[in-house]
């Protein structure tokens, strides 16, 4: 394996926060030669730092996404924190269902890494909308930095473990089982999602209208506090007024400092 220098760390360390505001602290120099050391190895680079350069040097993009697949945890599930499902059924969709008069709903499923977050708001929104969702447009926009995660996402192939605590009804009308054992995503679902790479540390999101849902879950607790809030800046200025911001139950928002009102654990809502 590589050793990696402290000087080198630090500039690497420095990169990734500055682009991606994934925050590695110094702790974090062994986690980064686990999860680098290989690559660096059947690359041939003697560096990290030779590494980042070639990264930084390829326009491609290929080399900052296998990178990124490497020193990320791409951890997610089927109806992972369930109350937030939950709220948007019962609270957030007849709210919009009553409030959003074009009948345009704009949903952001941002940081969705394998995509379970967003089909299964999407096999809410068709099982809550039924015979009137022809009447709306209810397609989901869902983002990642990783090209990786987002080529699996947008394949909708999952594992039978990977769907076991979903409900009956959904594996019978959404999922069909393939030759191999693996189950893939309806087509009437995956095409309720579009799949786009989108790095939250842009300064501007490339969006014409604001959302009136977004989920950004278990991604900020990358973040240091200042980047923190001014993710929260951008997510409430591109949010609808009345709109909902979920974030994961292991973060929250400075009441202090942001313009969202706090709901209910991890539910947010811009006034």
């Amino acid at each position: 394996m590589v050793s990696i220098k402290e000087d080198e760390f630090e500039e690497f360390s420095k990169y990734i926060k500055s682009v991606y505001g994934i925050n590695f602290r110094k702790e974090k120099k062994t986690l980064i030669e686990g999860r680098l050391g290989q690559v660096l190895l059947n690359m041939n680079f003697d560096s990290l730092t030779a590494y980042l350069e070639y990264v930084k040097a390829d326009k491609t993009g290929q080399a900052a996404s296998i990178m990124l697949d490497k020193i990320t945890t791409n951890h997610t599930f089927f109806m992972r924190e369930p109350a937030h499902f939950n709220y948007f059924r019962d609270v957030a969709l007849p709210y919009l269902t009553q409030t959003v008069k074009d009948h345009d709903l704009r949903i952001w499923s941002a940081a969705c890494s394998s995509g379970e977050e967003p089909y299964t708001l999407a096999m809410i929104i068709d099982e809550y909308f039924g015979s009137n969702k022809s009447r709306w447009d209810t397609k989901i926009l869902a983002t990642d930095i990783s090209r990786g995660v987002l080529a699996a996402a947008e394949s909708g192939v999952y594992s039978e473990e990977k769907i076991s605590g979903l409900p009956e009804r959904w594996k019978k009308n959404y999922f069909e089982k393939q030759s191999d054992g693996y189950y893939i995503i309806s087509e009437k679902i995956r095409n309720e999602v579009i799949f786009r790479s989108i790095n939250l540390m842009d300064e501007k999101f490339p969006f014409r209208k604001r959302m009136h849902v977004i989920f950004c879950r278990n991604v900020m607790i990358y973040f240091d506090s200042n980047t923190k809030d001014r993710l929260a800046e951008r997510l409430y200025d591109i949010t609808e007024p009345g709109g909902f911001l979920f974030i994961g139950h292991s973060e929250s928002l400075n009441r202090e400092k942001t313009r969202f009102r706090y709901i209910t654990p991890a539910v947010y809502r811009r006034e």
